[in-house]
């Protein structure tokens, strides 16, 4: 048998404005309302409203047979309300169906885990407390920010009491063994963890329309062949990706929509095939093997670590002093400061900084609103020191960081 569980990352920064040095200490408006109003309800007509639309017909075409699972950030919740409540109905919509699964994350799509774990629990047990209030769910599974995993991260969410967590199959913690049966981390034994299928997911997310690819056209017939040989070779099949692969990264023109509404109907016609939820996934399969993960696993790039975000002296630089007055922010009571500086952790403002261009470049460069990540960094450390400004501090940049 092979359970099929489709995960889609929903998500959207809340991205700064050209803040220049020239601001600090004169403006405390820091996010640039026009652009993420324009891109939310660009990404909203090309990819949420249309993929929203083809899932629920497909879960009422198969009579509930056919089962997703998402989690939303806070930051894209935030800006659904803001400038696409329409979206979040659609999403409603969607779980009034009762075969969608909502899971926890960070709230701020944030690194926290790695550098602070009381911020880390505050912003998961604010997210948990928006999944209940919009959906009326209770999660019990957990994705961490990027799909950041370790064994310290698996013992703090067994002790948060959920029951599995996602992560990323990657070979160097994998080795001989196969993505496609659920495991333990050493550290924690009760957790279940569900680990992505990077290359079937990646197959859809990255390489759909690329027509360099040696699998180029990617069919439904061709995909389906590959999923069905999993049969007596695992137990669930773990598609994870960006929501936004639907219709933004992968047009539509690239026949990414057609793919989707069949997919579900081919994979079906093999008996032994089926859709499943994660906490569903958890509750029916026994894990087969411990796994020990002391370095941090990400879903990105090629090194599958965290180097997207903290591989260079300038991604470094802003992270110790975002963090660093985490407890002069806090103290300060000012609601408005410290929801700004909880905007600031999202992961995205460092990824903008990454200097990797090489076998990952041309990703990072689509996804990056700046010229260069360089400039990435200074805006972001003209906020900060703005911020810290307001907390009646010193500038904390007092030279430029090299590259």
């Amino acid at each position: 048998m092979v359970s099929v569980c489709f995960y889609f990352q929903v998500h959207q920064p809340f991205r700064l404005k050209n803040y220049s040095v020239f601001d600090i200490g004169n403006n405390a408006g820091y996010f640039d309302e026009k652009k993420n109003k324009e891109i939310m309800q660009k990404v909203a007509k090309k990819c949420y409203f249309p993929t929203n639309k083809i899932m629920l017909d497909l879960i009422n075409k198969h009579d509930g047979k056919f089962k997703i699972s998402y989690s939303l950030s806070g930051v894209a919740i935030d800006q659904f309300e803001r400038y696409a409540p329409e979206v979040l109905d659609s999403f409603m919509d969607l779980n009034d169906t009762g075969c969608v699964e909502f899971l926890n994350e960070t709230y701020y799509h944030s690194l926290s885990f790695l550098h602070s774990k009381e911020e880390f629990k505050e912003q998961v047990i604010m997210h948990k407390k928006k999944i209940r209030s919009l959906f009326n769910q209770r999660p019990t599974v957990f994705r961490n920010t990027e799909l950041i995993f370790n064994n310290e991260l698996a013992n703090l969410i067994q002790r948060m009491g959920y029951k599995g967590i996602l992560a990323e199959g990657a070979d160097h913690i994998l080795d001989w063994r196969s993505p496609n049966f659920l495991y333990t981390a050493k550290t924690a034994p009760k957790l279940k963890m569900l680990l992505k299928n990077y290359k079937l997911s990646d197959d859809i997310a990255f390489r759909f329309s690329n027509r360099g690819w040696n699998e180029w056209p990617l069919t439904v017939d061709k995909y389906t062949k590959w999923v069905n040989s999993i049969n007596g070779n695992g137990n669930v099949l773990n598609l994870f990706m960006d929501y936004e692969t639907f219709g933004e990264h992968q047009w539509e023109d690239t026949g990414i929509f057609d793919f989707l509404r069949t997919l579900p109907q081919e994979l079906l016609k093999h008996p032994d095939n089926n859709f499943i939820t994660p906490s569903e996934a958890v509750k029916r399969y026994n894990p087969v093997a411990e796994l020990d993960i002391h370095c941090p696993v990400s879903w990105a790039d090629i090194e599958r670590n965290t180097s997207a975000w903290d591989g260079n002296k300038m991604q470094q630089s802003a992270i110790q002093k975002l963090y660093f007055i985490e407890g002069m922010v806090k103290r300060s009571g000012n609601n408005k400061l410290i929801e700004n500086w909880r905007k600031l952790q999202t992961s995205d403002h460092f990824y903008y900084m990454c200097t990797k261009w090489f076998n990952d470049g041309d990703v990072h460069k689509y996804f990056n609103p700046y010229e260069n990540p360089y400039d990435a960094f200074i805006t972001f450390m003209n906020v900060l020191n703005d911020v810290n400004l307001r907390l009646d501090n010193k500038p904390i940049i007092k030279k430029e960081v090299e590259l």
